[in-house]
């Protein structure tokens, strides 16, 4: 069970340091219904209820009187650099609660413990609060249900329930273990880091994840457990899944599956965070993938849930903006989605000047090692300098030019003591939060941009006038030949090509590809007919299965590798197992050309067939011919693997035995030619050798057959002698 801390404790943003504007009945005034409907209703500001506290203020009795907004605000003072804030606060004054009709004041206060997690921290804090929750469910998932709950906020100090916040507290349908519903918890608090990292690049949509809870009732039998979250006005609409959907109605927007690609290409290919779904912006109940397919519940499809993603997306302009590369797909597939896009009506996003928007970089492997680390650090920079360019030679450091910023303005749904937004507010409306051609209605704090290593986005920030310049000079400070220099690491691209470039000078030439796996993944989706029309495996798209098989095999998976060595060599395999290729000369080459990658990495059978081949000059292809040497090259490269291949699954005394091996070797010794010297000795040793081995594995007629062809050899070196 989690840990207690103290009320102070804080994770991260505290929803109770939230303070609605005004803040109606603090004084309990009761409304006299037998009065007219002009009467005021009294109100009071934070400001004024601490001075009253401090004794800076006297208590009035008297209720101020709430005048009309065109009153207190003229049409003379709206202008047009503050008209939009004018219009957010026309719609405040008019809210009103939507759970009014339901009455939940009048239902029983509970008591009930609340466990808050920090994801930066990773540790849990608990306190407890006062809440009123209704006993049946208004709503339900294919998992759990929904109940209406309010909560009262410490801050406030109040108990005037009608003003407690609007929550949704949510239960498995079916009985869980208790640890399920605290790592629910510790999943969307993570996806919320990585939200807060996609903002720091500067998208045209800032995103947030809810914050989300674990509340005990601590007074009722069993003490059972809900999950706590805000209630959120608007069109609930899930943009993507964990399993390759994609919202295909008009309500297909850009910013979810940017916000997806993102977290692939910034974490180094280590997760994803898909299941993308909620209100505007406002996401709730994320899935994250990781490449072990370890932790995040059973949700977490591994490379396999990474692959549906890429198969079903298409990137967009946020996507080009932030600098992330496309995944390779089949000419088959691209055009599969070009068509259903262009049926579909978008409310994509008009991306603004592209030079504003923070291009990715890639975790270094440190950082690769932590993630939540590498989160952390990078939400801590918030101001730099351009003395981080130092190592930089002077005719690289980039340009620095100032540029007024045009004047924009956008709603806050609350305010915060500290600057920050919170989820403790209310969704004004929900058509400011669709992808919109109007980016000005984006509010961004006057400041210049400069290229720096301690900014999380690539830039440095300076709060005097001014923003990030559209010039060429600022634009060629955000290329990625900078990101490297500084960074250390090119991008982890999504592209194949730009990811064989980064193995290849890294040295590496199998494994450690979670690209490769991707698409390996992808080539057996493929076999077993997942993207098929209608299911019909007659209809399988063998191409792509094959396109997805051979990059794979490119970034070194030794399974692909294998799986298309012996594919283009016209030879049993057990993936792809109904895909062929025509056989000819050049499938023939390739074939030998990824059987020889598969023998370097280690793969046994894969040495035994390139020993073979180079022996008998059969399955070499036309780019290589016999060779002696090199046979025994590989004869005794199998021979030192004795213990198991890459899958540990070798067992010397089922497959190929080493005596076999010896005897081979001794009669290429013995007969000499195509690069390799006669050597009659070498021939003998080996037999003997070979004998022994025999006759440990209870072959006492093969033991005989070879002490007899030692004999034979050194016969051949004493006739030599002579």
């Amino acid at each position: 069970m989690p840990r207690t801390e103290s009320e102070s404790t804080t994770s991260g943003f505290e929803d109770d340091d939230v303070a609605l504007y005004p803040i109606w009945g603090v004084n309990s005034v009761e409304e006299d219904n037998s009065k007219e409907s002009s009467t005021a209703k009294g109100y009071m500001t934070l400001r004024e209820r601490r001075q009253i506290k401090l004794g800076l203020r006297k208590p009035t009795s008297e209720l101020k009187e709430i005048l009309p907004l065109n009153v207190l605000i003229p049409n003379s003072k709206i202008t047009d650099k503050n008209r939009k804030w004018y219009e957010v606060l026309k719609k405040v004054w008019h809210h009103k609660d939507p759970w009014q009709v339901f009455h939940l004041d009048t239902l029983e206060e509970k008591l009930a413990m609340r466990h808050r997690y920090d994801p930066i921290k990773q540790r849990w804090c608990q306190d407890e609060i006062r809440i009123k929750m209704e006993d049946q469910p208004f709503n339900r998932g294919a998992m759990r249900q929904c109940f209406r709950l309010k909560k009262l906020s410490k801050f406030c100090h109040s108990d005037n329930w009608l003003h407690a916040g609007n929550y949704v507290a949510k239960k498995y349908m079916e009985s869980v273990d208790r640890s399920v519903y605290f790592e629910d918890v510790k999943l969307q608090m993570d996806a919320k880091l990585w939200g807060e990292e996609y903002n720091r690049h500067n998208p045209p949509k800032k995103i947030d994840i809810f914050q989300m809870y674990v509340i005990e009732l601590i007074h009722e039998p069993g003490s059972p457990l809900y999950h706590l979250e805000h209630f959120i006005e608007g069109e609930y609409i899930k943009y993507n899944s964990n399993s390759g959907f994609v919202e295909d109605s008009k309500q297909c927007r850009h910013t979810p599956q940017a916000f997806s690609h993102f977290t692939f290409e910034r974490s180094g290919h280590e997760i994803i965070v898909v299941d993308i779904q909620g209100v505007g912006d406002l996401y709730t109940d994320p899935q994250i993938h990781t490449e072990d397919g370890i932790r995040y519940g059973d949700g977490n499809l591994g490379t396999k849930g990474m692959a549906l993603f890429f198969q079903s997306h298409e990137c967009n302009e946020i996507c080009h903006a932030l600098g992330l590369e496309g995944f390779d797909l089949s000419e088959t597939e691209r055009q599969a989605i070009i068509e259903h896009h262009a049926s579909t009506p978008s409310s994509a996003t008009e991306i603004r000047d592209i030079n504003l928007v923070g291009h990715v970089v890639s975790p270094t492997l440190e950082e690769r090692t932590d993630l939540k680390r590498m989160l952390s650090n990078s939400r801590q920079r918030t101001l730099s300098s351009l003395s981080d360019l130092g190592s930089l030679p002077e005719d690289e450091m980039p340009k620095i030019e100032k540029q007024k910023c045009p004047d924009s303005s956008a709603p806050i749904l609350a305010i915060s003591p500290n600057g920050n937004n919170s989820d403790e507010g209310i969704l004004i409306d929900k058509h400011l939060d669709e992808d919109s051609s109007d980016i000005s209605s984006i509010h961004q704090p006057p400041r210049s941009r400069f290229l720096s290593t301690s900014s999380s986005d690539g830039y440095a920030y300076d709060t005097s006038e001014g923003c990030a310049s559209s010039t060429p000079s600022n634009a060629a400070s955000l290329t990625k030949l900078y990101e490297q220099r500084l960074f250390g690491l090119p991008t982890r691209s999504s592209r194949v090509q730009s990811e064989h470039v980064l193995r290849s000078k890294s040295c590496l030439h199998t494994g450690d590809s979670i690209l490769g796996q991707i698409h390996h993944d992808l080539a057996k989706y493929h076999e077993i007919g997942r993207f098929a029309c209608d299911g019909d495996e007659s209809k399988i798209d063998w191409q792509s299965a094959l396109f997805h098989e051979e990059h794979a095999a490119e970034l070194g998976v030794p399974e692909a590798i294998i799986t298309m060595a012996k594919i283009y060599l016209m030879l049993p395999h057990d993936v792809l197992v109904n895909c062929t290729v025509p056989a000819n000369e050049e499938n023939t080459n390739k074939g030998v050309e990824f059987m020889l990658q598969a023998a370097e990495a280690n793969d046994r059978a894969s040495m035994l067939y390139m020993a073979k081949a180079f022996e008998t000059g059969y399955g070499l292809g036309t780019k290589r011919e016999k060779s002696y040497k090199s046979a025994v090259h590989w004869y005794q490269t199998a021979l030192l693997t004795t213990d198991h291949d890459d899958h540990g699954e070798f067992d010397a005394t089922m497959s190929d035995p080493n005596y076999i091996l010896l005897a081979a070797q001794a009669k290429l010794y013995l007969s000499g030619g195509f690069g390799l010297e006669k050597d009659p000795n070498k021939a003998g040793e080996l037999y003997s050798e070979a004998a022994d081995e025999a006759m440990a594995a209870m072959k006492g007629q093969l033991a005989t057959k070879f002490y007899m062809k030692a004999d034979e050899a050194w016969a051949q070196l004493d006739e030599g002698q002579e």
